[in-house]
């Protein structure tokens, strides 16, 4: 067998708080929230001596979360938050919502902004990228009803 299931994504974040208090706003719930240290940590991650603190959130379905991680040390090595989609390793975190409108409202009021426009694809989707926190890209996908 290869994979089983998806356990989690992962998002490196400078303010915890915030970045905790928008994905609440989207649906998700804070599972729990920990530091994290030590040299097993480090041999994981190819970071030795790292002091982080991490949030775990799961999605309202019950089947993905969302890991946040605060570096507390080392310093943070490199910053891509703003970067194009079409940079390389470039990631995105993509969700399906019931409203995208009454969701963009939400979010706008935690600092998010639409990338460019919300798109409608193929009667199919109603679609959009936002940045959030920190400039995070973010995906919210609405689907459409077919007649």
């Amino acid at each position: 067998m290869t994979v089983k299931r998806l356990d989690n994504m992962g998002i490196v974040v400078a303010n915890l708080d915030a970045a905790i208090d928008f994905f609440l706003e989207l649906g998700l719930t804070l599972e729990g929230r920990m530091p994290i240290e030590g040299d097993w940590a480090g041999r994981v991650t190819g970071v030795r001596d790292q002091r982080v603190e991490i949030a775990m959130l799961r999605t309202p379905d019950g089947h993905g979360r969302l890991e946040l991680t605060r570096f507390d040390a080392p310093a943070i090595a490199g910053d891509h938050r703003t970067a194009p989609v079409n940079s390389l390793g470039y990631l995105r975190v993509m969700f399906a919502v019931d409203d995208l409108d009454d969701t963009l409202a939400r979010l706008t009021k935690h600092g998010a902004t639409v990338v460019d426009e919300v798109v409608n694809y193929q009667d199919v989707y109603r679609l959009c990228y936002l940045r959030g926190p920190e400039g995070l890209l973010i995906g919210l996908a609405e689907e459409l009803t077919r007649s």
